[in-house]
């Protein structure tokens, strides 16, 4: 189930929610960059802080992407053995463990827990309702598949908080009795959640059919506008992305961990990249890439401070109105 959010960004056409996060899903799993993966994720738990709230984002921090990063950052050394730079023989496995092995699986770390990231936002922001409204007609029942499976791990996780309370009122919970028992109570609880599962799918698969969901000239309801705001996020969104992938066309996204550590725009031991970007283009780059990840940020921010100051005049507009009325019941009442 999608958790209902009130930002700005979210408000805009679904259109513009989808391209969004499109964009910034794909640039950051494809590129390796350190400056464009400090950027997506900084927007990222920006953005997740503005959704969901600090004590939430924090939480999903420091219990999921710190102890996962680090694994993946340690893993990757150990069964991966390219790289120049040695740091430390293993003599058990006869191996070196190399900077370059260390570091790509830093990154590789970081590029799995932004996505992860992205989409806790991706999930609040592009409910099932703009889905379907996107891609409805086009693709019905894939749009119809996608949307059930972009919404059932909220669901199930759901789920399974409601039947592991009712479970441990039993006495039936995995907290409950000796190994065996708690074997058997787990494998009970799984087998509930998986019958939900499945008749839940079928249930609305069926309530689709018999909406006629998919029939041809089928007509829908929408709540959604093409509004001028959107219009104007539109040309400033295309106009970022455009100045970004030129960049990145042009080697400001360039990085290389094998056999040497090679980044655009960055000296590395003494080492430039192979490709050449100058430093005007890759600045560039990495602002309008920036400005393009925390649009939503600035555009809640710039929501908030007009309404800020449309409060304020309305209150100075009220304020001088009964002044105004004050003064007139004065004059009257010195004149009679």
């Amino acid at each position: 189930m999608n958790q209902k959010v009130n930002d700005a960004f979210s408000n805009c056409h679904p259109f513009l929610n989808f391209f969004y996060f499109t964009v910034v899903l794909l640039f950051t799993m494809f590129n390796q960059h350190p400056v464009f993966l400090a950027i997506s994720y900084v927007s990222a738990v920006t953005y997740a802080v503005l959704l969901h709230g600090l004590k939430k984002t924090l939480k999903q921090m420091f219990l999921l992407t710190g102890p996962g990063l680090l694994v993946v950052t340690l893993l990757n050394p150990l069964f991966n053995h390219y790289g120049v730079t040695m740091l430390y023989y293993v003599e058990a496995s006869g191996n070196w463990i190399t900077l370059e092995a260390l570091v790509y699986g830093l990154v590789l770390g970081a590029v799995m827990f932004i996505i992860i990231q992205w989409f806790s936002c991706y999930n609040s922001v592009m409910t099932t309702d703009k889905f379907v409204y996107l891609f409805g007609r086009v693709i019905p029942a894939l749009s119809l598949v996608l949307s059930m499976a972009l919404r059932f791990v909220p669901r199930f996780t759901e789920q399974l908080g409601k039947i592991r309370n009712g479970q441990k009122a039993m006495g039936r919970d995995i907290a409950n009795g000796n190994v065996l028992k708690r074997a058997k109570h787990g494998m009970n609880i799984l087998s509930i959640l998986v019958t939900w599962a499945l008749e839940n799918a079928i249930e609305t698969s069926d309530s689709m059919r018999s909406r006629g969901y998919g029939l041809r000239g089928r007509t829908a309801f929408s709540i959604y506008r093409y509004t001028t705001r959107d219009r104007w996020l539109t040309v400033i969104m295309t106009g970022l992305f455009a100045v970004f992938a030129v960049g990145c066309a042009g080697g400001a996204a360039y990085a290389v961990y094998d056999p040497q550590i090679e980044l655009a725009g960055l000296t590395v031991q003494g080492r430039q990249a192979a490709v050449s970007c100058g430093t005007l283009p890759a600045i560039a780059t990495y602002v309008a890439f920036a400005l393009f990840c925390f649009l939503p940020v600035l555009l809640h921010a710039a929501e908030r401070w007009a309404l800020h100051n449309r409060k304020k005049t309305v209150g100075t507009d009220i304020g001088l109105t009964y002044r105004k009325i004050y003064e007139e019941l004065e004059q009257e009442r010195t004149c009679s």
